[in-house]
């Protein structure tokens, strides 16, 4: 398992569905990369002014984070995203 150090966020990405809503089947280079994954594992913080500032997501969140950021990780057939907190635009309730 990944154990992510600082204020990074292992975060596992969501499937697409490679149709539309409407029935329109998109091609692999036509569709966006997923933006929303959930977390799997979270750092301790990073220290600020001396004291240590823990992560505001939790492990199991749904998030929603920026496209084309972080580190993308293979670990045991599954694909992982590392990706700083401050990259994660919101958690879905």
């Amino acid at each position: 398992m990944l154990k992510p150090l600082f204020d990074n966020v292992v975060l596992e990405k969501e499937k697409q569905e490679l149709k539309t809503a409407s029935g329109i089947v998109l091609q692999e280079k036509a569709k966006d990369q997923p933006s929303v994954g959930k977390v799997i594992a979270v750092g301790p913080g990073k220290m600020v002014d001396g004291k240590l500032v823990t992560p505001s997501v939790s492990v199991g969140a749904r998030v929603v984070f920026k496209r084309y950021g972080g580190t993308e990780v293979e670990l045991n057939k599954t694909e992982y995203l590392i990706i700083a907190e401050n990259d994660i635009l919101a958690v879905i309730e």
